[in-house]
């Protein structure tokens, strides 16, 4: 009651300086601006915020860059509401952000920020295939129901009201897990400090073993008994000292216990000679974010740097150090055309590693397109991804007569047509015979594709992709490539 009243006195103030003799609204929209009525340079005396209900204030305002009391030339004053919009977006806590500059005198400007939340609280129910893709299920997998996921999840994404976000699941079916995790992502007054821990548990009786002319390898023994039982628990610090630079360092533990019967299919499933396998794990990792939106970006840049470090002490079955790089660049070209490039850099510095730890092409974040039946394994991998995107069609309909919930009352409909090429490598230094027809050589694959992006930034993409072995395939994926 007394957040709708807070809002409600904002709106009833905005509205009275909307009316005031002198007053000129002015939105600007960079391409429609009645340059009469603007001055060259503002400054800021207030920043108003509604529609918040439930998200805090501060966690709004640690997105702005704007300032009261501060002197802006106007051009300089709109690309900051422009970049300060897509930040508070990129919360992913709003539908809609906008920024709306009201002036009031000489000179004088109020700043109205005006949002749409979200529906927070999501009752998830969790029905999905175990496989890496839709293509691996399909194809490979023969379309087994039995690699069903099912079971529910309860995500709260906005706990309290300051971006905190609670998950708790359980799942049965081909995996069988149990999750718990909660992050705050500040604890402190300047909202640079953050934490988050997750504990996660989870049974198979069905595993991937080894892998065989670049295919994946299930068993399951005979009893139909688990196969592999692993618990992991973790605990994050996160540092934000600017907008879109962001450092963490996260400090683990894992255990992952296998049956007898898989060392029966790949002996050298584990190389430690035991079926336990315990370590803790350090990493670091650095991001720089800054896209117009995380979810399907169409400008900006994304850089992931991290170092990892498995086993701590002594008595860890692992010793190994991993490095990671992924540098994203979104260059919109014109209203209707963008272009995207990524390259992706893995590398463990130890000559052999468990299974459980393998990477390569085939594997997330890791993929050339054309290849989505394969894994290609190896201690380095390589992967530069081009798309080249037309915006083919931007839409939306408005279903607030017929559904009762604000948060979903518009669908917005973004369909782009995408013109493909990916290329990269992996190196095995331990050239395994019998996968040697797609290790250790350059691959690549191209074709066309359609996304769409929809409600609460949901991606599907279909597109058709030709491999650098003349191998053609329909794929249907979820999410954005990158």
């Amino acid at each position: 009651m007394f957040g709708l009243a807070k809002n409600t006195a904002l709106l009833l103030l905005v509205l009275t300086i909307w009316s005031l003799p002198k007053t000129v609204w002015a939105q600007e929209d960079a391409d429609d601006r009645d340059l009469l009525s603007v001055p060259e340079r503002v400054v800021i005396n207030n920043i108003y915020i509604i529609g918040n209900e439930k998200t805090r204030k501060n966690i709004i305002l640690r997105e702005i860059d704007l300032q009261t009391g501060i002197v802006y030339d106007w051009e300089e004053l709109i690309l900051m509401i422009q970049a300060d919009e897509k930040k508070i977006y990129n919360l992913q806590l709003f539908n809609t952000v906008e920024i709306t500059p009201l002036i009031t005198g000489t000179e004088q400007i109020e700043l109205l920020v005006s949002v749409t939340e979200r529906w927070y609280i999501i009752p998830n129910i969790i029905l999905n295939l175990a496989d890496r893709n839709l293509a691996e299920w399909w194809t490979n997998q023969n379309r087994d129901l039995s690699r069903l996921n099912y079971g529910g999840r309860l995500i709260h994404n906005n706990v309290g009201g300051r971006n905190e976000k609670l998950r708790v699941g359980g799942q049965f079916g081909f995996v069988r897990s149990a999750e718990i995790g909660y992050s705050k992502p500040y604890i402190d007054k300047n909202q640079k400090h953050g934490l988050a821990a997750q504990f996660t548990y989870f049974t198979q009786r069905t595993i991937q073993v080894k892998s065989v002319d670049n295919r994946q390898i299930f068993y399951r023994n005979e009893n139909e008994e688990v196969l592999r039982r692993n618990s992991s628990a973790f605990l994050r610090y996160t540092y934000r000292g600017s907008f879109y630079n962001f450092h963490f360092v996260t400090l683990g533990y894992n255990s992952t216990w296998i049956n007898e019967d898989v060392f029966t299919q790949n002996p050298n499933f584990f190389i430690h000679g035991d079926n336990r396998l315990r370590y803790f794990v350090l990493s670091y990792n650095y991001r720089h974010d800054n896209r117009d939106n995380i979810a399907y970006a169409t400008e900006g840049q994304l850089l992931n740097l991290s170092l990892t470090r498995f086993g701590l002490f002594g008595r860890d079955d692992v010793q190994d150090m991993e490095f990671s790089m992924n540098a994203n660049k979104y260059k919109r070209l014109s209203q209707k055309f963008h272009v995207v490039t990524g390259l992706s850099y893995n590398q463990f510095f130890g000559q052999r590693q468990p299974f459980t730890l393998v990477r390569g092409i085939g594997y997330n974040p890791f993929f050339i397109r054309g290849y989505e039946l394969n894994v290609v394994e190896g201690q380095q991998v390589i992967v530069h991804k081009n798309s080249l995107r037309f915006k083919l069609l931007d839409t939306g309909f408005d279903v607030g007569n017929y559904v009762p919930l604000e948060e979903f009352s518009y669908f917005p409909f973004r369909f782009y047509l995408s013109a493909n090429f990916d290329h990269g490598y992996v190196n095995d230094r331990n050239q395994i015979p019998e996968n040697l027809r797609l290790t250790n050589r350059y691959l690549y694959g191209y074709g066309l594709g359609i996304d769409l992006v929809t409600l609460y930034d949901m991606v599907f993409r279909l597109e058709y992709s030709i491999n650098s072995q003349n191998e053609s395939a329909l794929f249907f994926n979820i999410r954005a490539p990158f």
